[in-house]
């Protein structure tokens, strides 16, 4: 699967225009910023996806200020409430890279993200699946990187995808789709939200809307038949 499969009448606009700008975990895109000083580049999301996408590079544990190498980190505690410590020394810096985050994500807020993909299992950048380890040192696959839950509970309409789920067919098409809707809404918007706009907005995207949910499709059809009766504020 391919780009031009799920918008083929995108492609040339974007390669004449700005790309879509997309945050991702500095690591995939060849980056030695690692704890051991490597990288995960990922050739499909840095060529391919690099084609349609600007990216807009972040390295939490570097970016904070632990140098390169450096010693690796993992979650210790309970998946709600996770401490993000060194492995061999115990040292917390839960507290510092919340405090990053905090002043990262306004940061953010200034580049018009329209989506985001993290590398997978990162104990600060991972979304999902990242290994929480008990007192004990026994390991449970259900916790959320510190950067990563906090960049999503900042921004949670954006679409969020990891690095490891592109490589299913159908969750890298879905989040590819996310993204350049996403994209048309922020445009929808900076139009001024003009009820002639939100129905076109709302019939070019019927056929995607329909093939996720026919019952939100519904929905939503109600919601602009009532903001055709609304003034133009209340929409």
């Amino acid at each position: 699967m391919i780009i031009e499969d799920i918008f083929p009448s995108e492609t040339e606009i974007l390669t004449m225009d700005e790309k879509i700008k997309v945050g991702i975990s500095s690591c995939l895109l060849g980056e030695k910023v690692r704890y051991d000083g490597g990288h995960k580049l990922d050739r499909f999301i840095a060529d391919t996806l690099g084609r349609y996408f600007g990216w807009v590079p972040v390295c939490p544990e570097f970016e904070y200020g632990i140098p390169v190498p450096r010693e690796a980190l993992r979650l210790t505690g309970t998946p709600e409430a996770p401490r993000l410590v060194t492995i061999k020394t115990g040292i917390d810096h839960t507290e510092g890279m919340l405090r990053w985050a905090k002043k990262k994500l306004a940061e953010l807020e200034q580049e018009n993200l329209c989506g985001f993909i993290f590398k997978s299992k990162s104990p600060s950048s991972g979304i999902g699946g990242v290994k929480v380890y008990t007192p004990s040192g026994i390991p449970s696959r259900k916790g959320v990187g510190i950067f990563g839950g906090a960049f999503i509970n900042h921004f949670p309409h954006l679409p969020v995808e990891d690095d490891g789920h592109l490589h299913n067919p159908s969750l890298r098409e879905n989040f590819i789709e996310s993204v350049f809707v996403f994209k048309r809404w922020q445009e929808f918007k900076k139009k001024g939200g003009f009820i002639a706009d939100l129905i076109s907005f709302h019939t070019d995207h019927k056929l995607q809307v329909i093939a996720h949910s026919p019952r939100h499709y519904t929905i939503l059809g109600r919601l602009v038949a009532k903001a055709k009766k609304s003034k133009q504020g209340e929409i």
